[in-house]
């Protein structure tokens, strides 16, 4: 009876044990920590942040990555003063929405891995000549350049009559100069003139976008992060002086645009918080990371378009 009674005490304590194990060995797995640096609030970054936290928490677990967001505000002076606190606290990965929000990371730390989303050309930002579509350093992540040729395009495909579009966009941002630049040249070389309106913050939107409008066929306004921030303003502008608008993005289109040809910004940042599972699981190297891209598509505001008579042919899809 009593080898018996020793037996059975022997397996249950063998079973604890092996929960106990178990129980260890799960609650070790390695925990991370992930600063989210974005320059401002509005629809599109977002919701890079909200894909990002998404998909590390899909591939990590939950409980095993804490996040640090913070928001700039819109002033580039606090993306610096963001990050500096990040490589002080030691952070294992930075996520930089927004290409002043990458610059400061960039400029803060050559150790901490640091992803970029919504940068929309990485060579512009960080002043890389020649740029192969690998930065090779600590920093990699993904980009919103949507095809610009295409997106000029689509100007002259709606509004055929055009004979002058106004490039409206902040002169504060590298990317959004680069934008327009090559629009510019799109434009010159189909035979039609542009001419830029640049504003320098949100301060001067409402009067340069006044201008723009009073001079201009139809609008082109890139993604532009000012722009995007104040869009309500500039599509109260447009509509009320009848002129149509072509943006870099969805958000920025459902307040002021007729039309896009833009990505999900969701999509784009799940796919940056792909990458960021990747390095900080070891699986792969961020100088070897290529920087990349999602797929466009041809996106229309209904409102907009009904207001202004315009014909959206097929291949567009309504903006919800």
């Amino acid at each position: 009876m009593k080898k018996a009674l020793s037996v059975v005490i022997a397996m249950i304590l063998c079973v604890s044990f092996c929960l106990l194990a178990a129980s260890c060995a799960g609650s070790g797995a390695k925990k991370y920590s992930v600063g989210i640096v974005q320059i401002v609030q509005h629809e599109a970054l977002d919701a890079a942040t909200e894909g990002f936290k998404k998909a590390l928490t899909d591939k990590l677990g939950a409980d095993n990555v804490t996040f640090d967001y913070q928001n700039a505000s819109g002033d580039t002076a606090n993306c610096t003063t963001i990050v500096n606190g990040f490589v002080a606290n030691k952070v294992d990965l930075i996520m930089a929405n927004a290409t002043p929000a990458l610059q400061a990371a960039y400029n803060a730390t050559q150790t901490i891995p640091i992803l970029g989303t919504s940068v929309t050309e990485y060579g512009v930002a960080l002043g890389i000549e020649n740029f192969s579509g690998t930065v090779g350093s600590n920093v990699s992540g993904t980009s919103d350049l949507a095809p610009l040729d295409e997106q000029a395009q689509m100007i002259l495909d709606l509004f055929p009559a055009t004979k002058t579009v106004g490039l409206l966009y902040c002169s504060a941002e590298a990317n959004s100069l680069y934008q327009v630049k090559v629009v510019e040249e799109y434009l010159a070389g189909k035979g039609v003139s542009s001419k830029r309106y640049s504003f320098s913050d949100s301060n001067d939107v409402s009067a340069v976008t006044t201008t723009a409008a009073a001079e201009s066929d139809v609008i082109y306004i890139p993604t532009d992060n000012t722009a995007a921030a104040s869009a309500e303003i500039i599509g109260s502008i447009l509509r009320n002086a009848k002129k149509p608008a072509i943006a870099g993005e969805e958000g920025i289109c459902s307040k002021c645009g007729v039309a896009t040809l833009s990505i999900s910004y969701y999509d784009l940042g799940y796919k940056t918080g792909e990458m960021a599972a990747k390095i900080l699981k070891g699986e792969e190297k961020i100088e070897k990371m290529a920087i990349a891209y999602a797929p466009t598509t041809k996106k229309y505001n209904k409102t907009i378009s009904d207001e202004l008579g315009v014909t959206i042919p097929s291949g567009y899809t309504e903006i919800k």
